[in-house]
């Protein structure tokens, strides 16, 4: 992507941009300008360096997962399928964000391209649906091997698990074209800075000098639709997964079975929280300093792809193994 000079300081593009708020000379940015993290400015190398050490950590963990799932024939199963997808949406989200964040961190480059801006919204926003449908799949997997184990092999066959993976990705690519389709046929006359470290929906969404009611709505059903519809579909398993783990006749049952549901707990507890407090705090937290909400929505985006590698590789027993005989050898 190719950057240009900063013809004028963000001081004197503010103040522009407010000046202009009224006007009626509708166009569209060639370019917009992110900020990276407003008020931090002074700290924004050492803030990069957590950032790079968690993608650092995210991208090693999620690769060497892909590897083991490759190399070890007893890990070709509907769980390790899914889990192959959840790698990938989150190696994806995180490189989304994190290279034009350290560019901003490390070299001032502020400025993206409209187009890349747009594109940058579509991969994080499509994603993310990706991501939260894969978890439902995992869901629905874990409560066939619990239920209903002697019909797991029988029901979740490849053909299956594939056509599964390609319902989650076309869902997240239909839900998220219309947010684009909007976005680009909007008009934009007040400003083109954006407060964040990305492209950010809401963030570029302020910026048209158009009702945006109708991008209001439409992210509404698409928030029901995604995480409403998801988070609904897991509950519902895990309440009949536990139901058939509390008849089973002995604690060591019990707990062994539930055991096999623990790593994908802890991901969707781990996915979910930060999402959960992250809209909690853009919802209610108008006190709040800009700097935290940034941070906090820079936190979702990398926290998960770090710690789901660790959760698997620490908790399943199977990938532990793989991985101890791959050093070994």
């Amino acid at each position: 992507m190719q950057e240009t000079p900063f013809c004028l300081s963000i001081g004197n593009l503010l103040s522009y941009s407010m000046s202009d708020s009224n006007s009626t000379d509708f166009t569209n940015p060639s370019t917009f300008i992110l900020l990276g993290i407003p008020g931090l400015e002074a700290a924004h190398v050492w803030i990069s360096i957590p950032f790079c050490a968690m993608y650092a950590i995210a991208i090693l963990g999620n690769f060497t997962i892909l590897f083991i799932v490759k190399r070890e024939p007893s890990l070709h199963g509907p769980m390790y399928y899914f889990l192959c997808m959840l790698v990938v949406a989150d190696v994806v989200l995180s490189t989304t964000v994190l290279p034009k964040m350290l560019s901003i961190f490390w070299f001032n480059s502020r400025e993206i391209n409209f187009s890349a801006c747009l594109t940058q919204m579509f991969c994080l926003l499509s994603f993310s649906a990706m991501h939260s449908g894969i978890l439902v799949a995992m869901a629905f997997d874990r409560y066939v091997a619990i239920c209903d184990p002697l019909r797991h092999s029988t029901t979740l066959t490849n053909p299956v698990v594939a056509k599964i993976g390609l319902a989650v990705v076309l869902r997240g690519i239909m839900l998220v074209l219309p947010y684009l389709f909007l976005a680009r046929r909007w008009p934009y006359c007040r400003t083109n800075i954006i407060p964040y470290t990305y492209c950010k929906h809401i963030a570029v969404v302020k910026l048209a000098c158009a009702d945006i009611r109708i991008s209001s709505y439409y992210s509404l059903s698409v928030a029901f639709l995604v995480t409403g519809v998801d988070v609904f579909c897991i509950t519902v398993s895990y309440i009949q997964i536990l139901r058939a783990i509390f008849s089973l006749p002995t604690k060591d049952a019990r707990l062994k079975t539930f055991g096999t549901c623990g790593s994908h707990l802890c991901v969707i507890l781990g996915s979910y929280i930060p999402h959960l407090f992250s809209a909690l705090t853009e919802r209610f937290g108008h006190n709040m300093a800009l700097h935290f909400h940034v941070l906090m929505n820079n936190m979702y985006l990398l926290v998960p792809p770090m710690l789901n590698p660790i959760i698997y590789g620490v908790r399943s027993q199977q990938i532990r193994d793989s991985l101890l005989q791959l050093f070994t050898h």
